[in-house]
């Protein structure tokens, strides 16, 4: 095989109350992407459709990650006397909040690492990824590429060592996602963050992340709503979202679980049961951008249990 066409899904990041450790995995939105083999060595990024990206690879999050894993490959393997192309079509918007940079990051990683026989596991690929995130952000955080290489729900118990579990999702959890149709760059969402948080705000913050783990692992719907509360980031982040309070407001009263930031902004997601209650809120969050007069994108989609995949 000397290509691979693929599909390398969008994700919803920090779900909450799990900043930089809990993702998800959407399914119906993301990019695609073309890896194939060349007899130049290197890493080239040949076409980028759909966005104003850099093409020059050390410039570009998913030249970065491929980079970063053919390094290690020579190093834990053998030298290669071959190199990767990389085509790109977004339809992820950049700054969006819903993982765009993870998803070329992982794709690319992924890509390679089928054409080159699977030397490496799913979960080995995550360091590669996270090196592409490093490159848009200035953190090498892994909680929207696991998910968007492992599928389903991920928690990044530590990054030192990088130890990355897996969450099936509960069959009937769905997620809505309104992006309103501002850039807002997770380095400056973070740059609004505090450095410290209060002991008290701290044992909340950890009590809800067990409990979405729970929610998860038991299939107790009741449960993962309770917990999808942020005590730390969306108080400071939500500032920087026009109407985040009524989209949240309005999910919750259309039957929503839970709603929250989606990664750093300025996209908002809901978990709710069942898909018919998805699409009650995905269209009560579109009335109320329609009534703000603000441009916007919105999606209703199961969660993802595969990650990426081979077209």
């Amino acid at each position: 095989m000397t290509q691979i066409k693929l599909f390398c899904p969008a994700t919803i990041a920090n779900l909450s109350c799990g900043f930089d450790v809990l993702g998800l995995c959407l399914d119906n939105a993301g990019d695609e992407m073309i890896v194939r083999k060349t007899e130049q060595k290197g890493v080239r990024i040949t076409k980028i459709v759909g966005a104003d990206l850099p093409l020059e690879t050390e410039k570009n999050v998913s030249g970065v990650a491929a980079l970063a894993m053919l390094e290690a490959y020579e190093r834990d393997f053998e030298s290669i006397n071959f190199g990767f192309e990389i085509e790109i079509y977004k339809n992820i918007k950049a700054g969006s909040g819903i993982g765009s940079s993870a998803a070329s990051s992982a794709g690319a990683v992924f890509g390679i690492n089928e054409l080159l026989g699977q030397p490496y596991s799913r979960k080995d690929l995550v360091q590669f990824a996270m090196q592409g995130e490093k490159l848009a952000s200035g953190n090498a955080h892994a909680d929207n590429v696991a998910p968007a290489l492992l599928g389903g729900f991920t928690l990044v118990r530590s990054y030192a060592p990088l130890d990355i579990i897996r969450i099936d999702s509960p069959e009937e959890l769905f997620a809505t996602v309104v992006h309103p149709q501002i850039e807002l760059k997770t380095s400056d969402a973070r740059s609004v963050l505090k450095q410290t948080v209060s002991l008290k705000s701290a044992i909340m913050q950890w009590g809800n992340v067990g409990g979405l783990i729970a929610g998860l692992y038991t299939k107790d719907y009741d449960l993962i709503g309770r917990s999808l509360h942020d005590e730390i980031v969306e108080p400071l982040r939500s500032v920087l979202i026009p109407g985040f309070d009524l989209i949240k407001q309005t999910a919750l009263e259309n039957g929503a679980l839970g709603s929250g930031i989606s990664g750093s902004g300025p996209s908002i997601f809901a978990l709710s049961r069942g898909k018919n209650t998805a699409d009650q809120i995905a269209k009560a969050m579109s009335d109320v951008y329609e009534n703000m007069n603000l441009p916007y994108e919105i999606h209703v989609s199961e969660i993802n249990p595969d990650g990426v995949r081979i077209l």
